[in-house]
């Protein structure tokens, strides 16, 4: 029979847990990692929930499986694409989600109803809602699902079940019970050293605590039930932690996410880390790889199941992947192709320098990151990631870097046509979070370019055009 397959997926986390090089506690993640294969160079499409779930689900960038935005705010899945579950079910899987999704397939749901998932019509056999989606909760109810499974004696179906878990999403003030001392937390890059910026991050290791406690005790049902010698188990989440400057950004810290996947019985595999570049698109076709299933033609992605082959293999990965941005809770529409070397990012509107999520925005840190994001965006950002891993320093206008600026101009604006890119037409129509509103109105958040240098006579003008040229 083929393998359970266990597919967990955490919400807003990046990499900040401690296999990845993060100082916090993190022993059932650090113990699935010993025994898996971690990937340490896998990124997201999209750098906010919906579209990059949406990429998973599907092995599709977001506007080619018309999943752009949030899903409770108006957009979805185009139903003619294959999803993970639809075809794991038709291939005799019985597949069952539980818990959080944050995707949505067929007609969009009326944006007032803030519809946050499908739940059957995303392909699965079962869907067994969570109410706040907590990871205690939702794993009980997961662990109570297999409880019936196993009474089941001919349990003549394999399972797919997708475990989906709220942390490390803001807000956080109920994980003060859990979170660690302030003055002892690590930072991360960019944001300010102070007791602002301590006491959030601090909020973030108490949800990353009760996030692994709870896989912790799901791994130990799976070990205790002998699940673990006919399971795959996959633990990964959807794109960069809400910080300033991280989820919401076309940035490593934006697009990075986790990747940790267990074989049944590959001991040989215990402990190895891929630095194959990768893309969540990939996952899709990798899994039904690894299980012996035909892999829809058309998909984006691409197979790295390779890796898992007689023994550890590890590859180079992809030469290139594209990312995007359309709608999150305001509208923000920018694409990028990202290299091993480079990053360059084409920006199709009117915005801030750096985008971030209300939710963040609100944030103690958010506030004082406000002057130095908020000010006028530019059109084009080529970064060298070697010399500038924080993507910080535009080098568009460099005359030394012009053919790499060129090249992945040329390549980025061939896909977009390619692949008849929305925004080659116009403006995304979409709706936004109408906390912006007020805070705009109350002088919180970015005017607009015309308004902002009224405001600020003396900034630098910088003219805005989203012409290709000769490009």
């Amino acid at each position: 029979m083929k393998p359970n397959i266990f597919f967990i997926i955490s919400h807003d986390s990046g990499q900040f847990f401690e296999p990845y090089g993060y100082r916090v506690s993190t022993p059932a993640l650090d113990r699935l990692a010993d025994e898996g294969v971690l990937f340490d160079q896998y990124y997201a499409t999209a750098p906010q929930c919906s579209p990059s779930r949406g990429s998973i689900l599907t092995g599709l960038y977001p506007h080619n499986n018309g999943l752009m935005g949030l899903a409770h705010l108006g957009f979805a899945i185009d139903s003619k694409h294959p999803t993970i579950p639809k075809v794991l079910s038709t291939n005799g899987y019985h597949s069952v989600l539980v818990g959080l999704s944050h995707e949505t397939i067929g007609t969009p749901p009326p944006v007032a109803d803030r519809v946050f998932t499908s739940g059957v019509e995303l392909g699965y056999d079962e869907y067994l809602p969570v109410d706040g989606d907590r990871s205690p909760a939702v794993i009980d109810q997961a662990i109570n699902r297999l409880d019936v499974f196993l009474q089941d004696t001919d349990q003549a179906q394999p399972l797919y079940m997708n475990i989906g878990l709220f942390e490390t999403h803001l807000p956080y003030d109920e994980y003060a019970p859990e979170a660690d001392n302030p003055k002892d937390v690590e930072i991360p890059e960019g944001l300010p050293n102070d007791q602002a910026t301590r006491s959030d991050t601090a909020l973030f290791t108490g949800s990353v605590h009760v996030l692994d406690e709870s896989l912790g005790r799901f791994y130990a049902y799976l070990a205790d039930k002998g699940l673990l010698d006919n399971s795959i188990v996959i633990f990964t989440n959807d794109h960069g932690a809400p910080f300033p400057g991280y989820k919401g950004t076309l940035t490593k810290e934006g697009l990075g996410t986790t990747l940790i996947i267990r074989m049944p019985k590959r001991s040989d595999l215990a402990g190895k880390r891929s630095h194959a570049l990768l893309v969540n698109i990939d996952l899709f076709p990798t899994l039904l790889d690894l299980v012996h299933i035909p892999i829809p033609s058309n998909l984006d992605g691409q197979s790295f199941a390779g890796i898992f082959q007689n023994q550890f293999q590890d590859v180079p990965g992809r030469e290139y992947f594209f990312t995007e941005l359309t709608w999150h809770d305001a509208y923000h529409p920018m694409r990028g192709i990202r290299t091993p070397h480079y990053s360059f990012v084409k920006n199709f509107a009117d915005g801030p320098k750096v985008y971030m999520p209300v939710d963040i925005h609100l944030t103690q840190t958010g506030a004082e990151m406000r002057s130095k994001f908020y000010v006028p965006n530019e059109p084009e950002e080529l970064y060298d990631l070697s010399t500038d891993p924080f993507e910080e320093h535009n080098i568009v206008h460099n005359p030394a870097y012009q053919t790499i600026y060129h090249g992945l101009r040329r390549r980025l604006h061939q896909w977009m046509i390619e692949t008849d890119d929305p925004l080659l037409h116009g403006p995304v129509s979409g709706t936004g979070s109408r906390r912006w509103q007020d805070e705009i109105a109350s002088g919180r958040a970015y005017p607009g370019r015309e308004q902002f240098y009224i405001q600020h006579p003396d900034y630098p003008k910088v003219p805005f055009t989203v012409d290709w040229g000769n490009d």
